[in-house]
């Protein structure tokens, strides 16, 4: 019973268009009340206060005032004209500029949405210009968008190392290997896709000349690759946290753009106010989800569904396979965030009795919430770019398709070579 109401009193709200925290709190309250008749104000604050205070969350809203900034930077603008010679002579032409320039902005980002927006801006109009298939380039845009959950920073991997008490230094190392590859697979299909493509002539220079024009687009690449090693190197070396990292990285943010021009009191105010309204939405909904975890807990839920679906006996990988089609049917309706919050009670002691451990089911729950970004009718990276190009949701939901499934076939390859997400975190102490 507990379980049934708890499907129809979220879905309930949802429905009614409550945001998501509110939910989640709501859901927790009625249930507790209902079926534990205790009174719940004692255990919402002190439940909200644990969540909240959590030391590992003072990353986020670095990370996400850094992603703020660097939207509102000059060097981001530049992006295309320093990738584009780079590409031009790969099968897919300019269309990787999409796929480098999302693996760019992702290293120093940490939000898919805002890697989404930040690049279509600048090469969706260029690569129609140029005469470029429409369609591929925006599902290569929507598929590659999605590498800012993935790719270190994540807020995603920050958010679920704090509810299920996982390094975040580890989960970090752990996204780097398939945030790169799943970067080389879109960039292949682009390839194997081009080829089927009307060919788009490339300028036509001597070898000297494109070595020289790669050169002098490099500085435009510099402050990314000067964020990386700040942000990344410094916490690998054991010289910072997460936290320390980040705070070092928006300073360095603000020194670059400064030393660019592009730094301004309109700019700062304005990617403080993003960064407001951005950490106001993200910690009523991770409070919340604290607090319906500790309601769950109450009630059992998590024991009684986990016991289900043990007795199903599936295998690992059957598991495995039963857990991802689960969140794409979820991700049709729920937003990524709320789909990680509301399943960790009841599926992460499952991964673990299957076999797995937090930090591969971390990077698993990552890669099915990047399906849940371009999966119609609430996908996010949908939404993003249908504001970049008034195009219709159907027609971009379908351009993103082949990307879809490459990030399926890519879980099931994690699943049955787990070592591909263990190795590196191993080499963390």
């Amino acid at each position: 019973m507990p379980i049934i109401t708890t499907i129809i009193l979220l879905f309930g709200l949802l429905g009614a268009g409550a945001w998501i925290g509110l939910s989640l709190m709501g859901v927790a309250i009625g249930n507790l009340y209902l079926f534990r008749s205790m009174p719940v104000d004692n255990l919402l604050a002190q439940s909200i206060w644990n969540t909240l205070t959590s030391p590992e969350l003072v990353a986020l809203p670095l990370f996400i005032l850094m992603a703020e900034l660097l939207y509102r930077s000059t060097f981001t603008r530049n992006l295309f004209s320093s990738l584009e010679p780079w590409v031009r002579n790969l099968p897919g032409g300019l269309l990787h500029t999409n796929v480098l320039g999302c693996t760019l902005f992702a290293l120093v980002s940490g939000s898919s949405a805002a890697t989404t927006s930040a690049i279509g801006r600048i090469t969706l109009p260029e690569l129609e210009k140029r005469g470029y298939n429409r369609s591929v380039a925006l599902g290569s845009l929507g598929g590659a968008g999605t590498l800012g959950f993935l790719i270190p920073p994540s807020i995603i991997l920050i958010i679920y190392g704090v509810l299920t008490q996982t390094s975040i230094l580890k989960l970090f190392a752990a996204g780097i290997v398939p945030g790169l590859v799943l970067a080389a697979c879109f960039m292949g299909f682009l390839a194997v896709r081009s080829l089927f493509l009307p060919k788009i002539e490339a300028p036509v220079t001597t070898r000297a000349e494109l070595w020289r024009i790669r050169i002098q687009g490099l500085p435009a690449l510099l402050p990314f690759f000067v964020l990386m090693a700040v942000l990344l190197g410094s916490m690998y070396a054991g010289w910072a946290s997460p936290s320390e990292a980040a705070s070092v990285a928006v300073a360095a943010t603000c020194v670059i753009m400064a030393f660019e021009r592009s730094l301004s009191w309109a700019t700062v105010k304005d990617a403080c106010m993003g960064c407001a309204r951005t950490v106001s939405m993200l910690g009523l909904i991770i409070g919340a989800a604290g607090f319906l975890s500790v309601s769950m807990g109450f009630l059992g839920l998590p024991q009684a569904i986990a016991a289900k679906i043990h007795a199903m006996q599936l295998s690992p990988i059957q598991l495995v396979i039963f857990l991802l089609l689960v969140y794409i049917v979820l991700g049709m309706f729920l937003e990524g965030m709320s789909m990680l919050v509301m399943t960790l009670p009841i599926v992460v002691p499952l991964i673990l009795a299957a076999g797995y451990d937090k930090v591969w089911f971390g990077i698993f729950l990552v890669i099915v919430i990047e399906l849940a970004q371009i999966t119609p009718p609430v996908g996010m990276n949908l939404f993003v770019i249908q504001g970049l190009t008034n195009e219709k949701m159907s027609r971009i939901a379908v351009a993103t398709l082949p990307f879809f499934f490459i990030m399926v076939i890519f879980v099931l390859v994690m699943a049955v070579f787990p070592a591909l997400i263990a190795w590196l975190p191993t080499l963390i102490a």
